[in-house]
């Protein structure tokens, strides 16, 4: 496993349209999966100790953003030939079983990951309601676990502030995560 930081933000950089197949059976794009007042694309996938340290809390955070009008997308982008964890049917049953309140869905070609420049899992991407890209840092202080209850919520409340304002905090602290499985050529 390899660890890995995403880039600082690129302010202002556009979300990039996709259409993908989600566990729900139905296709889901950045049309379909923007909120009125921003956009959170995620990009995580099912056997990484860095998302399994935080998913009850991206749930959770997701949850409460839509309330905000912040719609999200989690992405799984990993080769699951060589991570059978991250398979369609655990996908399904994963968000069946936590109960996401988002669309998970996949990008088996990857292009979608290559295209975002994602990096690792979980890789969070906030845009404003013109989906420009005004988040680029980690949910909270976990790591490979769970952050003591109380720390800041980091992409919660840059979300937030991106939902009242249109733009995402200066200061952004990069995430972590394990690399994205990309597949052999």
């Amino acid at each position: 496993m390899v660890s890995l930081s995403p880039p600082v933000c690129d302010f202002g950089r556009p979300a990039i349209d996709f259409d993908l197949p989600g566990i729900d059976g139905k296709r889901h794009s950045l049309a379909s999966s923007r909120g009125t007042k921003g956009l959170l694309v995620m990009f995580i996938c099912n056997h990484c100790p860095y998302v399994k340290a935080v998913i009850h809390r991206i749930v959770r955070d997701t949850r409460e953003l839509a309330a905000h009008g912040v719609g999200s997308i989690a992405i799984m982008s990993n080769d699951a030939a060589d991570y059978p964890e991250d398979s369609w049917d655990n996908m399904v049953r994963i968000a069946r079983e936590l109960e996401f309140p988002f669309p998970y869905v996949l990008d088996e070609s990857q292009a979608v990951a290559k295209a975002y420049g994602a990096v690792c899992t979980p890789d969070f991407f906030g845009y404003n309601a013109q989906l420009e890209l005004q988040y680029r840092g980690r949910l909270d202080e976990s790591r490979k676990e769970t952050a003591p209850e109380g720390v800041r919520r980091e992409l919660f409340e840059a979300m937030q502030q991106v939902a009242l304002t249109g733009r995402g905090p200066a200061q952004q602290t990069a995430g972590i995560g394990c690399s994205i499985k990309w597949k052999k050529p």
